[in-house]
């Protein structure tokens, strides 16, 4: 016999149902949501943002990847990193690629000079119509230490390029977008700073992409309403020196994988986990006690501090 409301029900039970029967509605239209925001939602014509895409930290990894996928779409180029050979191969790498595809280079170091930096993006920018900056660089950790063991040149490097960096670089190309009314900046967040309630043994890494975070949230709210969608994409693992990973798994994309998906989320919300299986890890992990995950993430950067460790001492032999 199915259950039904009638008169003669109590009023207790008729609202029971009528929460349940909401709880599983807001659940269901979570789950065909997520559904369709990964799979079907179409990705936006990246060119109408403008003709070119400006990506910092891209000789490596995740920027370099952003490069060739954004080159694929047919925007033109500006590369910012702080290796003129690695600039120039990656450049040609895409040019043999991609033919029509233009480009700039721009040698910066962010841990560097920044005024000159930021005045050669300056330089590199004028005339152009730059619809897309895409702020990748940033530094980590070698491996996981205590705060008490980060050294002055690591805490200043930490700093400068996730905080200082991202804001310049950010600061020297918005107000071309603004002159345009249209753009959009992707800034790479992390994890560390999201995902998960600490990441002891990277302090200084998590509250530096915890500014990102917030700085890209402020700017979303303050620039929507002039044809600029802002957002700050919040990546898991990804198969990256930087994370010291080799192989990608379905878990942890390679840098293209990631680049494939972070492309097809780009304008929509100001916060996003863009490759799906980390969405799934951020539901799990959500569902656990706080306490429960800080255990776990803390035994489990211990050991990567004693594999760190362990290779140093081999160094200094």
């Amino acid at each position: 016999m199915f259950f039904t409301l009638s008169q003669t029900q109590p009023l207790w039970l008729t609202t029971l149902f009528l929460l349940g029967l909401l709880s599983f509605l807001k659940s269901s239209a979570s789950i065909l949501k997520w559904v369709y925001t990964n799979f079907l939602r179409p990705a936006k014509d990246l060119k109408k943002y403008g003709s070119w895409a400006l990506v910092t930290g891209s000789t490596d990894g995740i920027g370099k990847a952003f490069a060739f996928e954004l080159a694929k779409q047919g925007l033109n180029l500006i590369l910012v990193g702080r290796n003129p050979s690695k600039l120039e191969a990656v450049s040609s790498e895409i040019k043999s690629r991609f033919l029509k595809t233009q480009i700039k280079q721009v040698v910066f170091d962010l841990s560097g000079d920044l005024s000159d930096g930021i005045k050669s993006i300056s330089e590199a920018i004028d005339g152009l119509d730059v619809g897309i900056l895409i702020n990748n660089a940033g530094v980590s950790y070698p491996y996981a230490r205590f705060f008490h063991e980060v050294d002055d040149e690591l805490l200043t490097n930490l700093i400068k390029v996730n905080i200082e960096g991202t804001t310049r670089v950010t600061q020297a190309v918005l107000p071309g977008m603004l002159k345009r009314k249209r753009g959009a900046i992707v800034n790479i967040g992390s994890g560390a700073a999201i995902v998960i309630p600490s990441d002891p043994l990277y302090a200084v890494y998590a509250a530096t992409k915890a500014y990102v975070d917030q700085f890209s949230r402020c700017l979303y709210v303050e620039y929507k309403n002039s044809g600029i969608d802002v957002q700050c994409q919040v990546p898991l693992y990804v198969a990256t020196k930087m994370a010291s990973i080799k192989r990608s798994s379905f878990f942890v994309p390679s840098a293209t994988g990631y680049a494939k998906a972070g492309l097809r989320w780009l304008g929509y919300e100001p916060r996003c986990t863009p490759y799906w299986p980390h969405s799934v890890i951020w539901a799990l992990l959500y569902s656990l006690p706080e306490s429960a995950v800080d255990a776990w993430r803390y035994n489990f950067c211990l050991k990567i501090r004693k594999r760190g460790q362990l290779k140093d001492s081999r160094k200094k032999e």
